[in-house]
C-alpha cells in the first residue's frame, strides 16, 4: 500500500528541480503522491469497503490537485511536462 524508501528516493531523484532538492519541490511531491495514489487505488479495487483508506485516497488526490494548480500557475511548461511524464491527463 505504501511506497518503499528506495522507490521514494528514486522518484525524488527523477523529478527534483535543483541539485539541492531533497523532495520539497512541488514536482517531486506530486510524483510521490501519484505513486501512493496508484498503490492505494489497487488496494481499493480489492477492498472496496475500506472507508478509511478511501478517505486517505481522497485527501491525497486533493493535495496533488492543489500542488498541480500551484505548478500550473507558476510555470505552464513545467506543468505540461510533469503531467506528460507522470501520465496523468489523457
Amino acid at each position: 500500500m505504501s511506497i518503499t524508501k528506495e522507490r521514494k528516493s528514486e522518484l525524488i531523484q527523477e523529478f527534483k528541480t535543483t541539485d539541492k532538492d531533497n523532495g520539497g519541490s512541488a514536482a517531486s511531491q506530486v510524483a510521490v503522491l501519484t505513486e501512493r495514489i496508484r498503490n492505494l487505488t489497487q488496494h481499493m479495487k480489492n477492498n472496496h469497503k475500506d472507508l478509511h483508506s478511501r478517505h486517505g485516497l481522497t485527501q491525497m488526490v486533493n493535495r496533488r490537485k492543489k500542488l498541480l494548480a500551484y505548478i500550473k500557475k507558476n510555470d505552464v511548461s513545467e506543468y505540461e511536462a510533469l503531467i506528460k511524464k507522470l501520465g496523468l491527463r489523457k
